[in-house]
């Protein structure tokens, strides 16, 4: 499995920390100093998750040099869905001129770790011979659902879209190893109870409204991955059959700057390895990681054989990690 092109974009409104500062009613420089965030995206009304993740995966497609129509398969890894029926994906098929070509366009959802989940899926497909040519697509309007009065639930998290083309071909370049764990008792940590089939609008509007806000424990969540990540991380490595020192680069979800720290302290000799873009990005949920990904690849810092740890954390509470040779 091999990453022909990559593509991310974010909204044209940038919102700086000091913007923030003003809404909460906080000092200026209170949201930098204390969540690490210099700015963030917000989409507006027009830049929908259809809408950016068609961009990411135009610019995805260029980079391959591909043709929409030369795709196999779309899959869509979102970790809120633009709306509940149909999926994302089937949106961004149409977006992309596709839309009476057959094409199979699908979602996937692990939260935060959608994306990991559909490269997984991916590489299965590509083992059985299904696909040839997949693209795979993670949007999130997180500033959808943020409640202000809850700062650490919402200043941190930013909007955006990342997009890869990936082709099954003979090589080098391969999926190592992948490891997910869900813990359930952790599913009440971090929530966004509106939009399924639970709460019903016709019978509580406002107990729907209240559920349309994402809500999180976020040291709650914090404690919960950190004493599961280090058994994790070595069941992963042990499976992919590689040492930590084989390592070229650790791509994390950008979790938070705190979880970014713990990482760097659970893998020194790989401290100065992890791409950390959270100042400028946030928590972009699941498109959070491919465009960190697609940051190291247009940046330079992932070259062709090099060896990639991709790792995250997501709501469930969920663990997911990758071993890729890029």
């Amino acid at each position: 499995m091999r990453i022909q092109g990559s593509g991310a974009v974010q909204p044209q409104l940038l919102l700086s920390s000091a913007a923030i500062d003003a809404r909460l009613n906080r000092p200026c420089g209170w949201t930098e100093a204390n969540f690490r965030i210099r700015r963030r995206a917000v989409a507006d009304a027009a830049e929908t998750s259809s809408a950016l993740g068609a961009a990411a995966a135009r610019a995805a497609l260029d980079a391959a040099g591909w043709r929409a129509a030369e795709l196999d398969v779309i899959i869509g890894a979102c970790g809120v869905m633009e709306q509940p029926i149909p999926g994302t994906a089937c949106l961004i098929q149409r977006r992309l001129g596709l839309g009476e070509s057959g094409v199979p366009a699908f979602d996937v959802n692990a939260t935060c770790l959608s994306f990991l989940v559909a490269l997984d899926l991916v590489n299965l497909g590509f083992g059985a011979g299904r696909w040839r040519r997949a693209l795979v697509v993670s949007a999130d309007i997180a500033s959808a659902a943020l409640d202000f009065e809850h700062p650490e639930a919402s200043v941190i998290f930013g909007d955006g879209a990342a997009a890869v083309a990936l082709e099954a071909l003979p090589g080098p370049s391969a999926l190592l190893a992948y490891r997910f764990e869900t813990y359930g008792e952790g599913t009440g940590l971090c929530a966004l109870e509106a939009g399924g089939t639970r709460l019903r609008p016709h019978d509580d509007l406002p107990g729907f409204l209240a559920g349309s806000r994402f809500r999180m424990d976020g040291p709650g969540v914090f404690r919960a991955t950190a004493r599961r990540f280090p058994a994790f991380l070595a069941r992963l490595l042990e499976s992919s059959g590689l040492g930590a020192a084989q390592l070229d680069l650790v791509v994390p979800h950008q979790a938070s700057a705190n979880a970014l720290d713990h990482l760097r302290r659970a893998l020194p000799a790989l401290a100065d390895r992890v791409v950390d873009i959270f100042a400028d990005h946030g928590n972009q949920i699941a498109a959070s990681l491919p465009t960190a990904l697609h940051a190291a690849i247009a940046t330079g810092r992932l070259q062709r054989g090099d060896v990639a740890l991709l790792l995250g954390t997501a709501a469930g509470i969920s663990l997911g990690g990758a071993v890729l040779r890029y």
